[in-house]
């Protein structure tokens, strides 16, 4: 069974972390994986850097431009985690623009994902249609979950779309925004967020954009199965450095 696939089965609430690799030194990939694996976090996101990241906020933008000013590149993240295994359980999924993945070539892609053990994808800019019509019996060859996302403004119909060809979670942006922290969810997010759980979707949800703090991770997981924080994550790691990811970590979960 998938990791994604086994953690969504445990009975409990889900912390996701997305960082950006490459940042804020290059080495600091591996690192920032173990260490927020030690301090209780369930599933890790790992941001490839693109230098067109059109979904993200400032400072996500600002963590990727440095990523790459710093060296990172696709076949030196697969460099640095060919022996993620040895150290790390949880799942971990990349997530980055399908610019890169093709470039590379979608299949060497899949392959070496499965290679040094990654368990799922997440790219923003891949047509859901595309996905399914090109992509969706590579990705399954080799194991890998393919994330979609979901916004307010995303039809039921759609929503029903991505769920039917979905296997692992859906990815629940709060908001039609890019992605950034905020200080809590209004009625019209909250609205939202009733709406899909309403619906019955056959996949587990998890809300991520504007997740920041314990109070906007317990709002969000009333609703869904789990949260994921990127924007205050890299916020806290350009601030306070890699040393007390220990201390963010507390405060969401505590």
């Amino acid at each position: 069974m998938n990791r994604i696939n086994k953690k969504l089965s445990e009975d409990k609430k889900l912390l996701s972390i997305y960082f950006t690799a490459g940042y804020p030194s290059l080495n600091d990939t591996v690192s920032i994986i173990e260490d927020l694996e030690k301090n209780g976090v369930d599933m890790i996101e790992i941001g490839l850097p693109f230098s067109d990241p059109l979904a993200d906020g400032p400072t996500i933008q600002e963590s990727s431009t440095k990523a790459l000013k710093n060296g990172m590149t696709t076949e030196v993240l697969f460099d640095q985690l060919k022996d993620i295994r040895k150290t790390v359980n949880i799942p971990l999924i990349i997530m980055g623009y399908f610019n890169p993945m093709f470039q590379y070539g979608v299949e060497a892609f899949c392959k070496k994902c499965q290679e040094i053990g990654i368990d799922g994808l997440i790219i923003p800019d891949l047509p859901v249609d595309v996905y399914h019509e090109e992509y969706q019996a590579i990705f399954e060859k080799y194991g890998l979950i393919n994330v979609f996302l979901i916004t307010p403004q995303t039809s039921d119909e759609r929503i029903r779309y991505i769920d039917s060809i979905s296997n692992g979670f859906i990815y629940m942006v709060s908001s039609a925004s890019t992605t950034g922290a905020q200080s809590g969810f209004g009625d019209e997010q909250t609205q939202y967020f009733e709406r899909i759980d309403k619906m019955k979707l056959n996949n587990p949800q998890i809300i991520g954009f504007g997740i920041s703090n314990n109070e906007t991770f317990t709002q969000a997981t009333q609703y869904a199965k789990g949260a994921i924080i990127g924007s205050a994550f890299v916020k806290h790691v350009t601030q306070e450095g890699t040393a007390s990811i220990d201390t963010f970590i507390k405060s969401i979960l505590n």
